[in-house]
């Protein structure tokens, strides 16, 4: 009887050893790509903690300066209060199942938004005058991060306008939605409009390059973009001509997205999916014109 066969550890040797050396074969094999999703991943990270780091700075500047967000506020006020209960009184305009002030309530908002975001190039202005553009240029942080930091404080800006015109909205008898989900999705449209039209001063701003320019320009866009969208009244009465611009004008499918979460009885004309779409493609493209032409703002 045999109690060691001496052929048995030289087999287990052998199969240990080709194990061995196949795995020393496919480790090196997998490193690199497992380098490049780390590389990947740790650059994405790196370039969202820049962006909010932007946004952050963009935003403590309004909690120096809380009055700001009352003064822009009363505007909208003053349509929602006059213009919305005079025309509701008198019903010149068709809503159809709605009172117009219920149709009302989310166009304003929207021209809140829009009010709020378009004159954003002239800090960029501001901030080129003190010196602050120069050292984010010169610092390591991407270009699309510092556009799109700033893109997001524009609609941090914004939320809180939304939740007064809400308040008001609710004190005229205004039928409000209160799924959760619905006022999600206004939250999301108001910092992505606030987003697209920020971003779009940006540029301006950029060509421009003087403050008196872009407040020139900001006042001469927002009324056509306000009164050439469903804002104010449906597409539908519209001359024809008109109603060609309203459906490529942004403020068009911001104002049905917010109309169709915001008010009961609602219902979107465009598609809640065609609206998001529309503006998150433009917000993405302004952003990276943005990108590329933000250096120009110190030439």
């Amino acid at each position: 009887m045999k109690l060691h066969d001496p052929a048995a550890p030289r087999d287990e040797l052998a199969n240990s050893a080709s194990t061995a050396a196949v795995a020393s074969v496919a480790l090196p094999a997998r490193q690199p790509h497992l380098q490049r999703r780390q590389s990947l991943w740790g650059q994405t990270i790196s370039f969202l903690s820049k962006t909010l780091a932007i946004a952050e700075w963009e935003v403590r500047k309004l909690r120096h300066d809380p009055t700001d967000i009352f003064v822009r506020t009363v505007q909208p006020a003053l349509w929602l209060v006059i213009f919305g209960e005079t025309f509701t009184h008198i019903r010149a305009i068709k809503t159809g199942h709605q009172s117009y002030l219920q149709f009302l309530a989310p166009g304003i908002l929207a021209q809140s938004v829009l009010f709020l975001a378009i004159f954003y190039g002239i800090a960029i202005i501001w901030e080129r005058d003190l010196g602050v553009t120069h050292k984010f240029l010169a610092s390591p942080t991407p270009r699309v991060a510092l556009v799109l930091g700033k893109a997001l404080s524009a609609g941090v800006r914004a939320l809180p306008q939304a939740l007064i015109i809400y308040v008001l909205a609710l004190i005229l008898g205004v039928q409000m939605q209160w799924n959760p989900l619905d006022i999600l999705g206004v939250v999301v449209m108001v910092v992505l409009g606030a987003a697209l039209f920020s971003t779009f001063s940006v540029i301006i701003a950029s060509l421009l390059r003087t403050r008196d320019r872009v407040m020139g320009i900001g006042q001469v866009l927002t009324m056509p973009l306000f009164f050439a969208s469903n804002a104010i009244y449906p597409i539908a009465i519209m001359p024809a001509w008109l109603q060609v611009i309203a459906r490529i004008n942004p403020l068009s499918y911001l104002v049905d997205a917010l109309r169709t979460m915001m008010v009961t009885g609602s219902v979107s004309a465009i598609g809640l999916g065609t609206d998001f779409i529309v503006l998150l493609a433009i917000t993405t493209a302004f952003i990276l014109i943005g990108a590329r032409l933000y250096p120009k703002v110190v030439q």
